[in-house]
């Protein structure tokens, strides 16, 4: 897949993302009350739960360090910036941008659940989220399982600890890879 046809692709889900995110606007919500939007698919969120409080609704990722389990001279910086919309039920689903190990512009797209409160602390938590990856291309297009032209499917663990009622920090577990180190906003 060349640069042109990758480029094609992305604009393609942005469009679909932005699509979806319009609908759901649309119908549910004036257009000026952005926080109160949702983009989740409606079989995301836990059938009967009540819907997220209006200051726990988005969360905003950012990441600027990855510790990779094995070095490489091939391995670039990996820098992330994700944005996580709460469901009902302690679910989400997000959008991911980052460069990956090798310096390519990815994306992730993603549902997941989050459980708060482990071992009786009620600051710490965790999250697993599921999703496609796309953006390991060329010759790094075999370093994630499953790859098809670009796009693989993920799943990516992570323990946090919440600081204040707005911020978090968070280790995420990149399967073999390593792990990633990761701020956490929420409003």
């Amino acid at each position: 897949m060349n640069s042109l046809q990758r480029g094609l692709v992305a604009t393609l889900l942005a469009s679909s993302l932005s699509g979806a995110w319009s609908q759901t606007s649309a119908s549910n919500v004036a257009a000026d009350d952005w926080q109160n939007s949702n983009p989740c698919p409606a079989w995301v969120s836990a059938e009967g739960a009540s819907e997220p409080a209006a200051h726990k609704r988005w969360d905003l990722t950012l990441s600027p360090y990855t510790l990779h389990w094995q070095s490489s001279p091939e391995h670039k910086a990996v820098v992330l910036a994700s944005l996580d919309r709460a469901a009902p039920g302690n679910r989400l689903c997000g959008l991911s941008f980052f460069s990956n190990s090798f310096g390519q512009p990815s994306t992730y797209v993603y549902v997941g659940q989050r459980w708060d409160g482990l071992m009786g602390n009620p600051n710490l938590f965790a999250k697993v989220t599921a999703g496609i990856f796309y953006g390991y291309v060329g010759q790094y297009k075999d370093k994630v399982p499953y790859n098809y032209k670009g796009f693989s499917p993920g799943i990516i663990p992570s323990l946090g600890y919440q600081f204040t009622p707005r911020d978090s920090g968070q280790v995420l577990v990149l399967g073999t890879a390593g792990l990633m180190f990761a701020y956490g906003r929420t409003f």
